[in-house]
């Protein structure tokens, strides 16, 4: 009867573990061979040298005085989001911003005093563009150094927004192409162009719900993954939410890469054409 604790390695195996650098050894079965005394009487002098050099070397032991005595691991920091303070004065969303029309909408918006970021506001990111629109682009607000006091869009990220609509056919300042609406899931700016915080994201939410219901848009073009997350409500990378349909509100969704991404990271503008044209054709089609 075979031992089931024994192993047998063929030579690809060995060559493996020599690879890595572990040699294998199997002491012998006291019934297949004989006793280890028998052996060593046995066997001639000059095959101890061999046997030795088969036998793995155990590993040096350290003395108490060379081994260095061990640090306790630092305690883990424990992370604390960065969630601006409410202000003094802060007021819960009004009831009804789902019954709003365009005026009053962006007027609760300009006043809205229900999270912490409105205490740095220099002026409200509402969104630009055709109010009735095919297209809807809901992106992350671009840098605080982009701000500007009437207006979205318009820094270096900006200039590349207007490129990539154009390829389309489309332009924010006029209704070609069945025109296009350009706002953010925040409409405050996180101050130090830090994240915005899940809650401040769900904060504005019912605004951003709105806006999709007034704009009725035939396919939304979400780009950043702040964006994604307030939209689609994943947490998932964008990277593997590009390249298929989604949906919000009955309305065809597509993934895709901020303008500011892709003046960092040139080589993915290839990708982000490619969105642009599965969104194309999800309009068409």
């Amino acid at each position: 009867m075979s031992d089931p604790t024994r192993f047998d390695l063929d030579e690809r195996q060995r060559a493996m573990l020599a690879e890595m650098g572990v040699r294998v050894w199997w002491p012998q079965s006291p019934v297949d061979e004989p006793a280890a005394d028998s052996l060593t009487a046995s066997a001639p002098a000059a095959a101890a040298p061999q046997l030795a050099q088969a036998l793995p070397k155990p590993a040096p032991v350290a003395t108490p005085a060379a081994q260095a005595p061990a640090r306790p691991a630092p305690a883990p920091r424990p992370v604390v989001p960065v969630v601006a303070a409410l202000p003094d004065d802060a007021a819960p969303l009004p009831a009804g911003v789902d019954q709003m029309d365009w005026d009053t909408l962006q007027a609760t918006v300009a006043q809205c005093r229900a999270c912490g970021l409105c205490k740095g506001r220099k002026s409200p990111v509402f969104g630009v563009g055709e109010r009735r629109a095919d297209w809807m682009v809901i992106a992350d607000a671009p840098a605080e150094s982009e701000e500007p006091q009437d207006g979205f869009f318009v820094g270096p990220s900006g200039k590349l927004l207007d490129n990539m609509l154009k390829a389309l056919g489309l332009s924010r300042q006029t209704s070609d192409g069945g025109g296009v609406y350009i706002t953010s899931p925040l409409k405050c700016r996180p101050p130090g162009h830090r994240n915005p915080e899940p809650q401040e994201l769900a904060t504005c939410a019912p605004y951003l719900s709105r806006q999709v219901a007034l704009v009725q848009p035939r396919v939304i073009l979400l780009m950043g993954r702040f964006a994604v997350q307030s939209v689609l409500q994943t947490a998932e990378p964008l990277g593997k939410l590009r390249g298929r349909l989604h949906s919000h509100q009955g309305v065809p969704v597509v993934v895709t890469y901020h303008p500011e991404y892709l003046l960092r990271n040139q080589a993915d503008k290839a990708k982000a054409w490619a969105d642009l044209l599965l969104a194309l054709k999800s309009l068409q089609g």
